[in-house]
C-alpha cells in the first residue's frame, strides 16, 4: 500500500467503548515506548530555556491531548531535580487515559493538574508560557488539526511546541517492530500501523502551519521518525522557530 496519502482510519484506543483493562494496557505500552523514544526531552529544553529567561518566575504548562500523562510527569520530575518551578496542566477527552495520568502522578507526588477536555470542541484553558502536544495531530483530519494549531497559538503568551509522527516506510517499520517487541498491548499492535499511515508529511505539515496562521515554518525530523517544531512569540511580533 502507498504512503503517498495520508490514509485516516479510526483507531482502537478513540473508540469510546474500548474495555478499561485493554485500554490501560495500552497506556501503559505508550508510557514505555514515550520513554525509550526520549518524548520529553525536546519539551523539556524548552522548559529549560524559559526557566533562564524568566529570572525565577513560575513556569506555566499545559499539554494538550496528554494520553497517559507520562510527558508531563517526566517533565515535572526534571523540573523537580533542577529546581524549576513549574504549574503544569494537562488534558485529555478520556476518563480512562486521566484516571491512569493521575494515578501515575500520585506516586510521585507531583502536583499536575488533570482536567476532561475536548480539544475539538471545548476552548483551550489560556495564558500559559508553554503549550504542548504530542502525538495527536495523525488522529485528526486536515481542517481539525489547522483548527488546532490555531488555538495553541492563542492559547500561549509564548511558546508552542508541537511533536508528531512522520508518513514513511520506515517509521512504519519501525511502528510494527516496536508494537511487537517492546510491549504486550494487541491494542498498539493495531493502533501503532494505523497511526504511521495517517500521520501528515513534512510538506503538509508545513502547508498547516501556515494555514493556522504561522507561516515562514520549516519542519525538521527528530529521532524516531517524529518532527518537533516550535513556536514562538517574540516582542509582540510572531515567529516561528523549529529547533533541529
Amino acid at each position: 500500500m502507498s504512503l503517498k496519502q495520508r490514509k485516516l482510519v479510526p483507531e482502537v484506543m478513540d473508540d469510546p467503548a474500548l474495555d478499561r483493562l485493554r485500554h490501560v494496557h495500552a497506556l501503559n505500552g505508550l508510557s514505555r515506548i514515550n520513554a525509550w523514544s526520549g518524548s520529553s526531552r525536546g519539551i523539556w529544553s524548552a522548559v529549560a530555556q524559559l526557566a533562564r529567561e524568566s529570572n525565577g518566575r513560575q513556569i506555566r504548562i499545559l499539554d494538550v491531548a496528554t494520553g497517559a500523562g507520562d510527558i508531563p510527569l517526566r517533565i515535572w520530575r526534571a523540573a523537580k531535580k533542577h529546581g524549576v518551578d513549574v504549574e503544569i496542566r494537562a488534558i485529555d477527552i478520556s476518563e480512562v487515559a486521566l484516571e491512569f495520568a493521575r494515578a501515575r502522578a500520585g506516586v510521585y507526588g507531583a502536583p499536575i493538574q488533570f482536567e476532561r477536555c475536548n480539544v475539538l470542541v471545548d476552548s483551550l484553558p489560556a495564558g500559559y508560557d508553554l503549550v504542548t502536544c504530542s502525538l495527536f495531530l495523525h488522529h485528526l483530519t486536515r481542517p481539525q488539526a489547522i483548527e488546532l494549531l490555531s488555538n495553541l497559538k492563542r492559547a500561549t503568551r509564548s511558546t508552542v511546541l508541537v511533536t508528531d509522527l512522520l508518513r514513511s516506510w520506515s517509521g512504519l517499520r519501525l511502528a510494527q517492530w516496536v508494537t511487537r517487541l517492546f510491549v504486550l498491548s494487541d491494542v498498539l499492535r493495531t493502533d501503532g500501523p494505523r497511526s504511521v499511515r495517517a500521520a501528515f508529511s513534512r510538506v503538509e505539515i508545513q502547508e498547516m502551519l501556515g494555514a493556522a496562521g504561522l507561516a515562514g515554518a520549516s519542519v525538521v525530523s527528530r529521532w524516531p521518525c517524529r518532527c518537533q517544531a516550535t513556536w514562538k512569540k517574540d516582542e509582540g511580533a510572531e515567529k516561528q522557530i523549529f529547533d533541529g
